[in-house]
């Protein structure tokens, strides 16, 4: 990757930092529509995200059309949108109005999860609004450690950092994290952890996903066994009809303490929670662009 200029940096951070602030103190209507056209104006943009969505759902969905794909990749940017809005307005969420925002369903399988003592892994994904899944659960019911890549633009970096711990949750480096991690879950703290985006071949395993083999990272799966953590599945989805985000705790996974057996079961856990809402997964990433050696890329 070519090293990013300083101007570049500033201008990028400005235009965003602008961008937060407008979404942050617009009426929300207003605020609403802002963040639904910044999604629109994204995908004209950028068409490889669209093309990317649309050769993901061609493998994931091949008994579908193109007009149902192209309706699903609509709805992956309209769901951009709504994040959008809800992580500028994190300032303005707390504890006496976070349940207009979000509720949970499942809450049991996290309370079983905790009462075992061993801390709480959180197999989240791209999913509905990730972001606000870990900024609600500290406002909710406890802080937590989340799991993040440094964005590559230094000072937009900062942006997003402070909003996300403006709830008290603890910001863990993707770059070394293995020992917070540790510690969190040996003081039964949960930890959220973002496990559905491709991996390298140094560090993972071809596991089935939507019917084709997808390179997944054995890091969480190691953590689970080293820790005998709890490993629960959590997504925060949209739900039209209330006009707020439902935050879903599903049935723990059980693991076997065989890495590339558990990180099987961990990806099917997270394409079954997709398949529920596929049109608020994140599809505009390449999931499948590892391959197996000696495979052809499946993009162009």
């Amino acid at each position: 990757m070519s090293k990013r200029s300083a101007l570049r940096n500033a201008v990028e951070a400005g235009l965003a930092s602008l961008l937060v602030l407008k979404l942050e103190y617009s009426p929300r209507p207003i605020a609403n529509w802002l963040g639904h056209a910044c999604a629109r104006l994204l995908d004209r943009a950028i068409p490889r995200l669209r093309r990317t969505a649309m050769r993901n759902l061609e493998m994931a969905y091949p008994h579908r059309d193109e007009r149902w794909r192209s309706r699903i990749v609509d709805g992956v940017f309209a769901s951009i949108g709504r994040l959008l809005v809800a992580f500028a307005r994190f300032p303005r969420i707390n504890q006496t109005n976070v349940e207009k925002w979000i509720r949970y369903e499942g809450f049991q399988h996290y309370e079983r999860a905790k009462a075992r003592g061993k801390g709480v892994l959180f197999a989240t994904a791209h999913l509905g609004n990730w972001e606000l899944s870990a900024f609600a659960h500290a406002l909710l019911t406890e802080p937590m450690s989340v799991v993040v890549r440094p964005l590559d633009n230094p000072l937009i970096d900062r942006i997003v950092e402070r909003r996300r711990a403006l709830s008290g949750n603890t910001l863990l480096s993707k770059r070394e994290f293995a020992r917070s991690i540790l510690h969190a879950l040996r003081a039964n703290e949960p930890v959220g952890i973002l496990v559905d985006q491709n991996a390298s071949l140094d560090n993972g395993v071809f596991v089935p996903f939507f019917g084709t083999l997808a390179c997944a990272n054995l890091t969480f799966a190691k953590l689970a066994a080293r820790s005998g953590a709890a490993v629960i599945p959590g997504f925060a989805i949209w739900n039209e009809a209330e006009r707020r985000y439902v935050l879903h705790f599903y049935p723990e996974v059980e693991m076997t303490g065989d890495a590339e057996e558990d990180t099987r079961r961990i990806q099917a856990a997270i394409e079954a929670a997709v398949r529920e809402t596929p049109d608020q997964w994140l599809w505009i990433h390449r999931r499948w662009k590892t391959r197996p050696e000696g495979e052809p890329g499946l993009y162009d």
